[in-house]
């Protein structure tokens, strides 16, 4: 199976359901999307597929055949953050980092459709979940990263 990842092509061997995340881990070798729930309930493995943010935990890779598919490694530009880990950086969002790749990927797909959220747009949108309990300086940075 062929599979684009991070505007780089890669050959996988694997079964058609075998969950996107794996493939990506194992496979591909890129450790920043992360295994949360398994469950596509808490959003750590959250990429862009084609642009829009997907659990990867719970995609069949055979979905993503054929299709773009960008993890936290293919955010920034370069050595350029993307304005969301940026923001992220900036607003000293991290605690201990686990769910943040995913959230991360989240608010860079709403931002693209959404380029100035209200909080009800953030509160709808952004359901991915962090025990660290940083939602506050998260809505934060994305209002900051929205006026960048």
């Amino acid at each position: 199976m062929q599979l684009n990842v991070n505007g780089k092509s890669y050959e996988v061997d694997v079964e058609p359901n075998t969950p996107l995340l794996w493939v990506i881990r194992e496979q591909v070798g890129l450790t920043g999307t992360k295994y949360g729930c398994g469950i596509a309930q808490c959003g750590s493995c959250t990429v862009h597929l084609d642009g829009a943010a997907v659990r990867s935990c719970a995609m069949p890779v055979s979905a993503a055949a054929g299709k773009r598919i960008t993890t936290i490694e293919g955010l920034a530009s370069g050595k350029t953050l993307h304005k969301v880990q940026k923001a992220w950086v900036d607003h000293d969002v991290p605690q201990c980092g686990y769910c943040q790749a995913g959230m991360i990927m989240a608010v860079a797909a709403l931002l693209k459709d959404k380029p100035k959220p209200t909080d009800a747009d953030i509160d709808a949108t952004i359901t991915n979940i962090c025990r660290c309990g940083t939602f506050q300086q998260v809505r934060e940075a994305i209002h900051a990263a929205a006026k960048a």
